[in-house]
């Protein structure tokens, strides 16, 4: 009886038939033919250029991975291949691809990031395994005609790691994610007040003294005690190099952020003349647990907004030159991000030295010198031909004449920027922050708020109070995930999953595509392929919509 067993389930195993097609992001064109194509490792891989190089190796590593096998390239091939084939129209969006799938042959039309995105598709028309008791063979793969291309060129999902920290393994999984769900960009958060994550090596003390912590608050701010324990770490250059290039091959950017002028306090206790005050020592309410030494400047334990931010000093900003000089030779990315959120204005108060420096610049207030520290980096930053986004409160006191906002306190911030004509990404956290609880019923802590997978799905980054002139602005949308409560894989995959699916087809469905209904449909097949990643995510999708 087991052998018969063995025998129906070898053969069944062989060639596995087509899946319906359950496709996130939605096409903007998808006609479902008649037939199968039907791949297997006799199925070759034609291309006769090296820039197909990278689409290839994505589509046999995962292939490799989750079925198996691996295709052989070829020069040429008319039956059983996956072909490449450059359009050289000139005016095309360089994202944009056709992929045509008859019984014959696989055939896929687009420069670069276009034939790497139809990758993303045929990967999404793979049939979704459970474990098998022996290799797949072959297996069936539904005939399609898609013409498809995003909506907006920034797509993005940011990550904390100064809050906590991930290694170099775990951060390439992330931009994979980044890649599998058609996302281009990989805004990285490398500098907090509880830790400085990037190797500078003018100033070692940054990751000698600013990447480690000596303890974390345990439970929800102010904290139930302290973990007691040293926690950091940090990338150096080599790795970044490594993760930069790694992130390229998918046709990621990575924009690094360097948060000034407040967030600071990392820097500060490892350099303390960074301070308006040197001698004071680090503050910490007597409401929140603290590990070791509480006398001078210290790397923050618990969660929030602090008061010891950057002097607006000569040497503060040679400081943060040198810095910047080492970060630019690492990212080749034109926006480099100098956060520029959450800046208290009390030490600035109550400084000598900003005082005079606010009459000598004639500045009307603590905002003006806000705004002066963000365009005095801006034009250092301009000079080495590189571009600042900051978040929304770059906006205080005067925007630079050159930066890009990131709108993240809700819309305003991002339509107000707009208006005065500067390139926007929209981010707001009632419908991006990832951070925010999916379920009234979660069973772990996170740090507020209540945004549903509905809730993220349902949003549209192109405000009703903009011209269309003023529309184009809107270059696109990010999610953000900060993790003072988030200090695992799993519990970061469970709260980007299934949110970052609905995210997608906001940034890259034409808005006339957004169904929920029709995306509830389809969601289930993504949340299988999430299973077969052996990734974590909510379940929550279901409490709202029973199956």
């Amino acid at each position: 009886m087991k052998k018969i067993f063995f025998f129906i389930t070898f053969f069944a195993s062989l060639t596995l038939g087509a899946q319906d097609i359950n496709i996130i992001p939605q096409p903007q064109q998808l006609k479902v033919l008649d037939g199968n194509f039907i791949l297997s490792k006799q199925t070759t891989i034609v291309s006769l250029n090296k820039t197909d190089d990278k689409s290839i190796r994505f589509l046999n590593d995962y292939l490799q991975k989750f079925y198996g096998f691996k295709l052989k390239i070829a020069k040429q091939g008319k039956t059983n291949c996956i072909s490449f084939v450059h359009d050289k129209n000139p005016n095309k969006n360089i994202a944009a691809y056709q992929l045509n799938i008859t019984p014959n042959c696989i055939k896929i039309v687009g420069e670069k990031e276009g034939g790497f995105y139809a990758v993303q598709t045929i990967i999404q028309l793979l049939p979704i395994l459970d474990k098998q008791p022996v290799k797949i063979l072959s297996f069936h793969i539904p005939c399609v005609q898609i013409i498809d291309e995003p909506r907006f060129s920034y797509r993005g999902m940011h990550l904390d790691v100064g809050l906590h920290f991930f290694s170099v393994d775990y951060i390439k999984k992330y931009i994979d994610f980044i890649a599998l769900h058609k996302m281009n960009v990989f805004h990285w958060h490398l500098t907090e007040d509880q830790g400085w994550r990037i190797e500078i090596k003018k100033y070692p003390k940054l990751t000698q003294i600013g990447a480690y912590r000596n303890g974390t608050i345990i439970g929800k701010y102010p904290g139930t005690g302290n973990t007691n324990q040293k926690y950091g770490g940090y990338y150096t250059q080599k790795e970044v190099k490594e993760i930069v290039q790694y992130a390229a091959d998918r046709y990621i950017t990575i924009i690094p952020e360097i948060e000034l002028p407040g967030h600071s306090s990392a820097a500060i206790a490892a350099y303390p003349e960074l301070s308006c005050f040197p001698n004071e020592s680090t503050f910490h309410s007597k409401k929140t647990p603290w590990a070791g030494d509480s006398t001078g400047k210290q790397v923050q334990q618990t969660w929030g907004v602090f008061d010891d931010v950057f002097i607006p000093s000569d040497k503060t900003f040679k400081f943060l030159e040198d810095v910047l000089d080492e970060v630019l030779a690492l990212f080749p990315s034109k926006l480099i991000h100098i956060g520029g959120d959450e800046c208290p204005k009390e030490n600035w108060k109550r400084s000598l030295f900003c005082q005079q420096l606010i009459k000598e610049k004639g500045l009307k207030d603590e905002l003006g010198l806000q705004s002066y520290f963000i365009q005095r980096i801006e034009k250092y930053l301009n000079s080495k031909g590189r571009q600042i986004i900051g978040w929304d409160e770059i906006l205080e006191g005067g925007l630079a004449p050159n930066a890009t906002v990131m709108s993240w306190r809700g819309e305003a911030g991002g339509i107000a920027a707009a208006q005065q004509h500067h390139p926007v990404i929209m981010t707001p956290k009632y419908w991006c922050y990832f951070d925010y609880s999916q379920t009234k019923k979660e069973d772990s802590i996170t740090i507020s708020g209540y945004t549903t997978i509905e809730k993220t799905y349902s949003y549209e980054p192109i405000s009703k109070e903009l011209t269309p002139e003023q529309a184009t602005l809107i270059m696109g949308g990010e999610a953000c995930v900060w993790t003072e409560y988030i200090d695992n894989p799993g519990k970061l995959e469970y709260m980007i999953f299934p949110r970052m699916a609905a995210l997608s087809e906001v940034l890259w469905s034409s808005k006339d595509k957004k169904n929920w209904q029709d995306f509830s449909k389809r969601l289930p097949a993504q949340l299988s392929r999430y299973s077969l990643w052996e990734a974590k995510y909510s379940k929550a999708f279901y409490e709202n919509n029973p199956m």
